[in-house]
């Protein structure tokens, strides 16, 4: 299953309005913040890199405020501006607002999401609805609006060119979806409620951090560990001194339902009970539990949607998106469950044959299904994940094969550095250069699991590229791959090998950015776009070219045999109802949660998802969602809500654009060149399905995607 991409809180917040934030009216030019605080200026590291070495969690508060306070400013001389609005006067001084506060965001983004601790958690709960009531400053503005839109309706004259148009469209349609028609009363009001929203995901974001933590299952017993390797043992006994417990067994939790752990314990009741605390975590009735914050954030994004004259939240949210309405959502989805359940029931018999051969005397549950299954494949394929594991060490996986299949395609090199400052020292950094030797970009990378590191995997940016700005992006992967035992290497399975690939292809999406305007440049696409490119990447993982080139045995050097290679290629379609309908399930949660009314009722956060499920035809007990309610962090602490679907639809898109390399003679630096230039540079500049159109020829077709996972037949 593919992990998972999104952006921290306050990245979502600056992002889309770093570039005009906030209405004060003793907002003043200079700048109040000490000279010694290391975002005074721009970092004077190679492209603006920042100092993590003299960046203390101290210095997050008086930055973030005193950013708020200079945009503020901007914006209020940019509304106010005696001059009749141009395109230059303000759009184009829009853009070059907000430094400081962009500036800081950003790497507080770093810290809070893959380093994070009680002070800065402390500064993200005090900050966040701050930094809402400053994006409430920008888009809430008559003044402001006024201007965009007299630009807006004159933007066939001003001969601007393409880029520029777009960005007028851009700004235009975020005035507008944020609320800037509303009377002054009502903006009142949807200040109060982004400002509530905006507290209440920063607190789920922390309650579901610590409830991950403290919900790791603890083992007494050796014994109840059999299956395990040794290294995963060890690992476990390390995890648990590192947690003050010697003597015992940690099995730390990911963030998705089902664990990875779970595929090896023979143990059932070890496995029921790792399961149990997964699903549960943030269900304790303690200070971690969700339940009621997030039933407040949906009920609060309704009360938001009727506010601004929609039926829903998905209705309001989904208008700027490829998709653009719920209708054509569950549509999409429609053509995809019968098939997918179908398949998924199919495979759950094969599983229940196991049990019944082997006399277990019991019917499949959930946490028995990847223990199972793994069986199935063993005896289908005689494919073992232990047999793989020993050809993927993370280095060889990196640099031979994400790094190698970068230079297969665009052409662009990688030389590791060690002489910039980094967050934790595991973080691992590289230059990133053209094909031409000029530098592209910086790219760090964080791949092991810690305890104070959000869970799943993502890309973001340090530094955005624009050439307004004169900056070249520095960019940054973080994902939560299982640490290895001291002394030991770092071994992966296949799906580790994709997230590096998936968070990659992100970071290609914003090296390649090639626009003047930072608020359309690179990764700044809707959702159901922005995952196109990550899930597209993930296919050279398997490229024979790529794949012979870094799965290469860690202690012999010696290539992974071609009969091994044969067995994984055979098994690739293997338990892909199983995975796209725990995927359909969550897309389901998703919509349900956001196309309720202002006026509906949730007493019961368990009933309602139950309840959605049942609805949707996704209650397959055997199958649980990807993401359950109560730690759905996509949806409820990132930008993803209303918008789970798009990893699915972006694999839509995917397929069809990997179909037409195929058709064009796969990974050549011609196709590679040609894709890099018609969508991984182009940014936000043109509408995205025309984008899309322009590249494969036609509108996106589902039926590539639906043979790639083997649901319909070629």
């Amino acid at each position: 299953m593919k992990k998972l991409s999104f952006l921290p809180l306050i990245t979502i917040l600056v992002i889309t309005t770093s570039f005009a934030k906030g209405k004060h009216s003793n907002a003043g030019k200079s700048n109040d913040l000490p000279p010694d605080n290391p975002f005074f200026a721009p970092s004077k590291l190679p492209l603006q890199a920042p100092a993590f070495d003299k960046i203390k969690n101290s210095d997050f508060k008086p930055a973030i405020e005193e950013g708020i306070r200079q945009q503020a400013a901007e914006i209020e001389k940019i509304a106010n501006n005696p001059i009749a609005p141009t395109f230059q006067n303000t759009l184009v001084a829009m853009e070059k607002s907000g430094q400081l506060l962009k500036r800081v965001s950003l790497v507080f983004n770093v810290l809070t999401g893959a380093y994070t601790n009680p002070e800065l958690q402390k500064v993200e709960a005090e900050e966040s609805p701050k930094l809402a009531a400053n994006t409430d400053g920008i888009y809430l503005n008559t003044k402001l609006f006024k201007r965009v839109e007299t630009i807006y309706q004159k933007r066939n004259q001003l001969k601007l060119d393409a880029e520029s148009k777009r960005l007028v469209e851009y700004y235009y349609e975020n005035f507008t979806l944020a609320g800037a028609r509303l009377s002054e009363a009502d903006k009142e009001t949807l200040k109060k409620l982004n400002k509530e929203e905006a507290v209440l995901r920063t607190k789920f974001s922390n309650q579901l951090l610590a409830g991950t933590k403290a919900g790791a299952l603890v083992i007494d017993d050796k014994a109840e560990l059999e299956g395990l390797t040794d290294g995963a043992v060890e690992a476990a006994a390390q995890a648990a001194k590192s947690n003050n417990l010697a003597g015992k067994w940690v099995i730390p939790l990911q963030n998705t339902t089902q664990q990875p752990l779970l595929q090896s314990l023979t143990n059932r009741s070890t496995r029921q009970k790792l399961f149990a605390a997964s699903w549960t975590r943030t269900e304790k009735g303690d200070a971690n539990d969700t339940r009621a914050t997030i039933t407040r954030i949906a009920l609060i994004r309704a009360e938001k949607a009727k506010l601004l004259g929609f039926p829903n939240y998905a209705a309001w949210k989904l208008q700027n998106q490829m998709a653009k309405t719920p209708a054509a959502v569950e549509d999409f989805l429609s053509k995809i469950i019968t098939a997918t359940t179908a398949k998924a029931k199919e495979e759950a018999a094969d599983n229940q044959a196991v049990i019944d051969q082997q006399s277990g005397g019991f019917q499949l549950q959930a946490w028995d299904w990847n223990f199972y299954s793994e069986q199935v494949r063993k005896a289908k394929y005689n494919l073992d994940d232990n047999e793989i594991k020993p050809y993927l060490e993370i280095d060889n996986v990196l640099r031979n094969g994400v790094f190698y299949a970068a230079n297969l395609l665009y052409g662009i090199t990688f030389k590791e550095r060690k002489d910039l400052p980094v967050w934790q020292p595991e973080v691992r950094v590289f230059d990133v250069f053209d094909k031409d030797g000029k530098q592209l970009g910086l790219f760090y990378c964080d791949y092991f699991k810690r305890d104070n590191k959000r869970g799943g995997a993502w890309m973001s940016n340090m530094v955005g590229q624009s050439y307004l700005l004169g900056t070249k992006p520095v960019i940054y992967n973080v994902a939560n791959l299982t640490p290895p035992a001291p002394g030991q290497p770092a071994l992966l399975n296949f799906e580790d090998v994709r997230t590096m690939f998936h968070e990659f292809g992100h970071a290609l999406h914003g090296f390649f950015a090639s626009q003047k305007y930072p608020g359309i440049s690179g990764t700044a696409v809707a959702r159901d776009f922005v995952e196109f490119p990550s899930q597209f990447n993930e296919h050279w993982a398997m490229d024979p070219k790529v794949l012979r080139h870094y799965a290469l045995h860690y202690k012999t050097g010696k290539p992974m045999p071609q009969e091994l290679i044969d067995k994984i290629n055979k098994a690739g379609k293997f338990n892909q109802g199983y995975s796209t309908t725990e995927l359909l399930a969550a897309d389901y949660l998703d919509l349900q949660w956001h196309t309720l009314p202002a006026d509906a009722k949730v007493p019961d956060v368990d009933k309602f998802e139950a309840d959605a499920l049942h609805r949707t035809g996704m209650d397959l007990p055997q199958v649980p969602p990807r993401y359950r309610s109560t730690y759905f962090s996509h949806i409820w602490g990132s930008g993803y809500a209303a918008g789970y679907y798009a990893y699915m639809w972006t694999s839509m898109l995917e397929n069809d654009a990997f179909a037409w390399f195929k058709e064009h003679g796969g990974l050549t630096r011609q196709n590679g060149q040609r894709f890099r230039n018609m969508i991984l540079s182009r940014g936000n500049t043109e509408d995205l399905g025309k984008m899309f159109r322009d590249f494969r020829g036609h509108d996106p077709d589902i039926r590539p995607m639906l043979e790639y996972r083997g649901l319909v037949s070629k």
